[in-house]
């Protein structure tokens, strides 16, 4: 204070301004009742901005032993760094103390800290931590009683979540880094990045009603600093997007340091979070036009395990105006990212036993099979859905629907009801455009039922309803010939029944409600067709009656008396004929004679 009197050279200064004086008002406060002697409560609320505001004092042992920097110090060393309780509530307050906790090292002590606590051994500790019940005190770390009523209960795993999400987001990425280095569990370090993402980042988990203010929500992180969280209900957080032009507003910019944040510190190993998450933290991250990079990236962690997503999740809207309503191109390219995985891992070398080797290799071949499927009847389901837009192109449709091998699709049957579903959209296609589109799909591939819709379907090319009538007539065949076996082998035929149940029971709700639709239409058909049948068999016979009748008149017409007087004639014609012939064994050629005769003045006369 002296040097900065004389340093202003001001012969009538009455007051001097600290403005950058760390902890404001009320550390200065505390320190001036320190230095005159009167006695100062330290505790986990101000001993922060106390020990910043002593470092900007200059309160050094220099001058006096015992000064403020090391009373501090030594609080924060054995007091607070030995509680979980202290440590959360020291980084809390250590946010509005930038860049002057960072350099005393109090932000890096306290994250150690609550690091090594949430991955101690929880056996042996009396457990009162501030998540669950929210009011109970803390009590130091070191305490431990054989006689705590709580040592014998079980803990939970996730008992640190709620407490490390009161944070502020770069000392929460401070926290998980450490954690990472003591080696926690990956599983546990994903779920503690969703439940802080789910108190931060309103509208991304959907787990209950109602809304959240936006105002209030703004000033989360200076009205909630000290209550300890964000008073989020959940539900659905609808942000409309803004044309370019538009200045982002503050809380999308924290938002989006939230996003960039929480997908750097994701662990990279498959399966630390859900699918489902990553991909609503991706439709976000595009929504607040996160960086590209961070976009990548995370759309490679979701190609990794994209046979986890749901229908409702890909429904990623997009945000330019002028394409298609939902994002097209970040499906096709998290497909592409999941093919490329699916490679990568089939070719990696193994350090196996040859036997093992084998094993294995069986094992992933087939697992590798099963999520090519899962992800097919995923993506035609997709395209069912997409395909009533008809802002989208045929060549969109038709690079996403042949994008996955043959083999991932055992039946074509979702493939048929997505191009069905984009015919109806898309009326003015022409007759090239129907071929080109029903080129995606094998009709061999087809169950009966979608053949006998797709033969009465008016939208499909005259082409493809002959191959799909071929192929049905095909299947038919091919069934009563393995009726007998079906009938012989009845204990290798119930297997087949269960691996169906649990086919049907691993589609998706959304398929199997469009199946069900599509099916009542397939039987209403049957039915007409088998009405139809009937008229056209009672027809034949109205028909064949007719035939008889006409039959009858014209053998009638025949036996008059102009009949038979050409009979006559053609008696004698032959008898005329065979008089005329020298040749006994040449009979067969005057009788070919006499057959042609008559037709020969039939046909002159009439």
């Amino acid at each position: 204070m002296n040097r900065l009197i004389y340093e202003s050279r001001d012969l009538d200064l009455n007051k001097v301004a600290l403005d950058d004086l760390p902890g404001g008002p009320e550390a200065f406060e505390l320190a001036a009742k320190f230095c005159y002697g009167i006695a100062v409560d330290l505790t986990a609320a101000n001993i922060s901005g106390l020990r910043c505001a002593a470092e900007y004092l200059e309160m050094t042992e220099d001058l006096e032993e015992g000064n403020l920097i090391f009373k501090t110090e030594a609080f924060l060393s054995y007091v607070v760094l030995s509680s979980w309780r202290d440590s959360i509530l020291v980084l809390k307050s250590s946010e509005k103390l930038s860049p002057w906790a960072e350099n005393l090292q109090i932000v890096r002590r306290c994250s150690e800290s609550i690091a090594w606590k949430a991955c101690a051994n929880p056996k042996g500790i009396r457990w009162a931590y501030t998540g669950k019940p929210p009011k109970v005190s803390s009590p130091k770390w070191n305490e431990m009683k054989d006689s705590s009523p709580s040592r014998n209960s079980q803990v939970p795993p996730d008992w640190w979540f709620e407490d490390v999400s009161i944070l502020r987001i770069d000392h929460f990425v401070r926290v998980i880094t450490a954690i990472k280095v003591k080696g926690m569990r990956f599983e546990l370090i994903g779920a503690a990045i969703v439940h802080y993402a789910g108190k931060w980042l309103p509208g991304l988990i959907q787990n209950g009603g109602g809304f959240i203010d936006e105002a209030s929500n703004s000033s989360n992180s200076n009205s909630n600093s000290s209550s300890g969280g964000i008073s989020w209900k959940g539900g659905l957080h609808m942000i409309v997007a803004g044309t370019k032009d538009d200045t982002p507003t503050v809380q999308a910019k924290d938002q989006r340091m939230i996003i960039e944040s929480l997908i750097s510190i994701i662990p990279p190993l498959k399966d630390s979070v859900s699918c489902s998450f990553l991909l609503r933290l991706l439709r976000m991250a595009n929504m607040l036009k996160v960086a590209p990079a961070l976009v990548t990236e995370l759309e490679k962690r979701v190609g990794m395990q994209f046979e986890q997503a749901t229908l409702a999740d890909l429904l990623v809207p997009s945000y330019n105006k002028n394409e298609t309503l939902f994002d097209v191109d970040l499906v096709q390219r998290l497909l592409e990212h999941f093919l490329v995985q699916e490679q990568t891992e089939s070719s990696s070398p193994s350090r196996q036993t040859f036997s093992d080797k084998n094993m294995h290799d069986g094992t992933q071949r087939s697992a590798t099979t099963s999520s090519k499927m899962r992800v097919a009847r995923l993506v035609d389901s997709y395209l069912t859905e997409v395909s009533r837009d008809r802002n989208l192109s045929l060549t969109k449709f038709q690079v996403l629907a042949e994008a996955l091998p043959e083999s991932a699709r055992t039946c074509d049957d979702g493939l048929y009801r997505a191009i069905d579903s984009y015919l109806k959209a898309h009326p003015s296609l022409s007759e090239h455009e129907r071929k080109r589109l029903c080129r995606v799909m094998d009709c061999q591939k087809l169950s009966i039922d979608a053949c006998m819709h797709a033969a009465q379907n008016e939208r499909l090319p005259l082409r493809v309803v002959v191959q799909v009538l071929f192929s049905e007539q095909v299947k038919i065949s091919n069934s009563l010939a393995n009726n007998t076996l079906k009938e012989s082998s009845e204990a290798q035929y119930q297997p087949m029944i269960s691996n169906r149940k649990t086919l049907l029971e691993g589609t998706p709700q959304s398929f199997q409600e469009g199946w069900a639709t599509a099916k009542k239409d397939i039987n209403t058909l049957k039915f007409e067709l088998e009405t139809v049948k009937a008229k056209y068999l009672e027809l034949q016979n109205d028909m064949d009656n007719l035939q008889r009748k006409f039959d009858k008149m014209t053998n009638k017409k025949q036996t008059s008396a102009w009949t038979t007087g050409w009979k006559k004639l053609s008696k004698f014609t032959k008898m005329t004929n065979l008089e005329s012939n020298e040749i006994g064994s040449q009979v067969a050629a005057p009788e070919e004679q006499t057959r042609k005769t008559p037709g020969r003045w039939r046909n002159s006369i009439s």
